[in-house]
């Protein structure tokens, strides 16, 4: 049976788990075994031969860290593990057995997506297992599961559906509509024109350097398009020449030509190009009088390359072909053309589902783009490199990503108008839900914080510590006050030891004389030392250790220039590199740590 794969929002894909196990009874999740890898079977095998672990640390760490590494292979390449096994009998022993135990299943788990679902009780099938949080697996593993025939399901968590969701309730919120994405127009010609003009960071599928590029070079002005993008991106059609020829056929360089006047129908949306899997199935049902099931057996045989599956097929085509009068040689043409093809050929309805998804999200960013980034950033919030890139998209496209503020700000990032964006209290490091939780109600209460002392009498300090505070400072959230972080860093035992006693007196019904007077210059709390504000280096290396970033500067600005005269790329880009050339970056010495080495040089 074919797998059936569903995307859902990450944040609720749980419930559909539950949902499906209401629903159809007969349903488990998939097993999954971790395996004794390279380095994780010497460590093991090290911990029962009793060896002490910083020796079995450092032969684990001689193995290369790389895919589909084995021991011995390692042992080939390395030749300092070859040296210290051949020196060493423990060593030898230990790598010994460790090659016997490779590959064995150490550890059994649960898939992360995979769910089977069945017409009858399960273990009338297979046998069953309880996983770590009492729930029901497979005995089975993926292809176990497959080979005696059950459905494989796997519900997968996107990301980018959260996003959109996000996005559409920042507009709702905004700008009162209610947007249903199922009537978007999807001709909207500003939409092309922005992807045109490389505009896809944040764009679902298009938002990688290489796929950036091609886009530009297509230049698509449909949905159709877009589909194809999705399926020309791969390294098949990439290394073949397919990509060029398709970019050229689209914009009128190289004539359109197709084998046969009757495939036009076929293969006229790819401009004559054989570039999905169904086109395959269409010209076999077409030209060899193919069924469909046929034709998905020919498209199967044609991706594994069979020799001898091939030679039948082909025999097949070729009779359907007789059939319907066309000339042999055209006939025996066009199946090489077809087998060729089919080598790259990606599934259209995988294509078109994603280019859907590109679309929309393409579409919220064009007209909303505030919204997007807004959503965009929220769900990235964990990961520092994705922040980095989209606050340069945000200053590209003349939004501003102001720093956190204990007034405007939530949890997540928060739109402020059409060219402004608060950063999230989430994303500041130390400062966790409970914290923020806190934050907004007292907010709720009793409306803005007025200052910073005003702050800590009305913020439980059990939720905001020492630590959250400090984060807050050193990140802006209070610049609000007009005061220097400098001062409120210096004060900030002081404002939190008066907010816990004035939280004391009102839990305990006693007014105070300050209430009276809220923060007037009479009040003696609220004097700040006369303090300069720190340097800029020592301030932006605050920011950075709250947020993981520079946000309102970068120590490297003043050198911008020169920098951009040297470097042959930046840290974005140079993840897209990997390993195909030789690249100059420039950056700036953080830490520095001498050692002395073996021979005793420092």
């Amino acid at each position: 049976m074919p797998d059936m794969d569903i995307d859902f929002c990450m944040r609720r894909r749980d419930e559909v788990l539950r949902y499906v196990a209401q629903r159809y009874g007969s349903v488990a999740q998939i097993i999954t075994f971790g395996k004794m890898k390279a380095r994780a079977v010497v460590r093991d095998v090290g911990r029962v031969l009793g060896v002490p672990y910083g020796e079995v640390d450092r032969i684990a760490k001689l193995i290369p860290n790389a895919l589909g590494m084995t021991l011995d292979h390692a042992l080939k390449i390395e030749p300092q593990l070859s040296d210290l096994a051949k020196k060493d009998p423990r060593v030898e022993k230990l790598l010994s057995i460790a090659r016997m135990l490779e590959g064995f299943p150490r550890h059994a788990s649960t898939h992360a997506a995979g769910v089977v679902i069945s017409d009858q009780p399960l273990d009338n099938f297979l046998p069953l297992y309880r996983g770590q949080h009492d729930e029901i697996v497979t005995q089975f593993d993926m292809k176990g599961v497959e080979k005696i025939g059950l459905i494989k399901f796997d519900f997968l968590g996107l990301k980018t559906l959260t996003v959109i969701d996000d996005a559409l309730q920042w507009v709702e919120k905004r700008h009162g509509k209610k947007i249903d994405l199922q009537t978007l127009p999807m001709e909207d010609a500003e939409v092309y024109k922005s992807l045109s003009t490389g505009d896809t960071a944040g764009i679902f599928q298009l938002e990688s350097q290489g796929m950036t590029d091609l886009v530009a070079r297509l230049k698509p002005n449909r949905f159709e398009d877009l589909t194809a993008l999705v399926a020309l991106f791969r390294p098949g059609p990439l290394g073949s020449g397919m990509v060029d020829d398709f970019i050229n056929r689209k914009h009128g360089k190289i004539p359109i030509r197709y084998e046969l006047p009757q495939m036009e129908s076929i293969l006229q949306e790819t401009y004559g190009v054989i570039l999905y899997q169904e086109q395959v199935m269409q010209i076999a049902s077409l030209l060899g009088s193919f069924t469909m099931g046929d034709a998905d057996l020919l498209r199967r045989a044609m991706g594994k390359k069979k020799p001898e599956v091939m030679a039948e097929q082909k025999e097949r085509f070729l009779n359907g072909c007789r059939k319907n009068k066309i000339p042999p040689a055209k006939a025996e043409h066009i199946f090489d053309l077809m087998a060729k093809f089919a080598e790259y050929g990606f599934n259209k309805s995988h294509s078109a589902a994603y280019a859907l998804i590109s679309y929309q999200t393409a579409w919220i960013k064009t007209h909303y783009p505030a919204e997007y980034m807004a959503a965009l950033l929220t769900c990235e919030k964990a990961n520092t490199d994705k922040i980095l890139e989209y606050l340069d998209d945000c200053e590209e496209l003349g939004i501003t990503v102001a720093p956190p503020d204990v007034n405007e700000s939530d949890e997540d990032f928060t739109v402020i108008d059409d060219k402004k964006i608060r950063f999230g209290l989430g994303a500041v490091k130390n400062v966790g839900e409970g914290s923020v939780a806190s934050i907004a109600a007292a907010r709720l209460e009793a409306g803005p914080f007025h200052s910073f002392f005003d702050f800590c009498e009305r913020v439980d300090g059990r939720r905001a510590n020492r630590r959250v505070l400090e984060s807050l400072v050193k990140c802006g959230a209070f610049d609000f006050t007009k005061a220097r972080r400098s001062q409120l860093l210096a004060v900030l035992d002081q404002a939190m030891e008066i907010g816990a006693s004035r939280q004391r007196e009102k839990q305990s019904g006693q007014g105070s004389f300050f209430d009276q007077m809220k923060e007037s210059a009479l009040n003696p709390f609220c004097e700040l030392p006369a303090l300069e504000e720190w340097p800029e280096r020592q301030r932006l290396a605050y920011e950075k250790e709250a947020l993981g970033f520079y946000l309102t500067g970068h120590p490297l600005a003043q050198f911008e220039k020169l920098v951009a005269q040297y470097a042959t790329t930046d840290t974005i880009r140079l993840q897209e590199e990997r390993d195909k050339k030789e690249v100059r970056i420039g950056g700036m010495v953080s830490a520095l740590r001498e050692i002395t080495t073996k021979k005793g040089d420092r």
